[in-house]
């Protein structure tokens, strides 16, 4: 993962995905243009698939996109390329008699669902009769696909919060040792949330282990128990540090 950006890459965005129809389509929206054609296939006429590329809002690399201050509140602007993509969703939505969001089942998917119909609530092209749903299935076949539309339900926000978390934290440790990384180890791109956090760790141990001081000592057994009853016992294990040279 990189310091700043989300863990997927921002493709070039070329609106894809079916024709739009009219009469008040189904809409399903899901990242890859790859899969529009087959879950087109799989649900019918009555529904229009399109792909909104991955992710459709970015945290950018500046400062205050991501302010500790104010209960850790997030700027998110528009990717590259995304509001030609969304022309099309919005337009599809607009007339649409339901709407699915169908991104992947995973962290990221979650959070492009809740990006995606925050957009749509931001211009008001979600007709007021229409509740949008989220879906998921980790296999495009008949069965999975009709299963999830059976199970359509909200966007699991836990899951979007754990998603900017982690876009959260990366920017706050990205942004500020990237600098130092760029001046002291000239190459360097980046610094991430994992590497900086495991080099931390790997540091403190070696020095833990640099400091270390041998000791002596002694590891005692003692077993008590009834003279009538020799399965009524117990044992008691006790180390003994830093015996004095003349113990016995």
């Amino acid at each position: 993962d990189g310091a700043t950006g989300t863990s997927r890459s921002q493709p070039r965005f070329i609106a894809q995905g079916s024709k739009q129809r009219r009469g008040g389509s189904k809409l399903v929206v899901v990242e890859s243009p790859a899969k529009c054609a087959t879950i087109e296939k799989i649900l019918g006429p009555d529904f229009v698939v399109l792909a909104c590329m991955g992710h459709v809002r970015a945290l950018p690399s500046k400062p205050g996109s991501v302010r500790p201050e104010d209960n850790f509140a997030m700027e998110f602007e528009m990717a590259k390329g995304a509001p030609s993509v969304m022309q099309k969703i919005r337009a599809a939505a607009r007339s649409a008699r339901a709407i699915y969001l169908a991104t992947d089942p995973d962290r990221e998917g979650e959070a492009i669902a809740w990006h995606v119909l925050q957009l749509l609530h931001a211009d008001a092209d979600v007709p007021a009769e229409v509740t949008p749903q989220r879906i998921s299935f980790n296999e495009i076949t008949r069965p999975a696909v009709e299963a999830a539309l059976k199970s359509a339900g909200t966007i699991d926000m836990p899951l979007v919060k754990a998603q900017q978390a982690r876009q959260a934290v990366d920017y706050l440790v990205g942004f500020t040792l990237s600098p130092v990384l760029w001046r002291k180890l000239p190459g360097c791109r980046s610094a991430g949330r994992v590497q900086s956090v495991a080099l931390r760790i790997l540091v403190e141990r070696e020095n833990e282990i640099f400091l270390f001081q041998r000791r002596e000592y002694w590891s005692l057994s003692l077993a008590f128990g009834a003279a009538n009853d020799p399965t009524v016992a117990s044992a008691i294990d006790s180390s003994i540090a830093n015996l004095p040279d003349s113990a016995p």
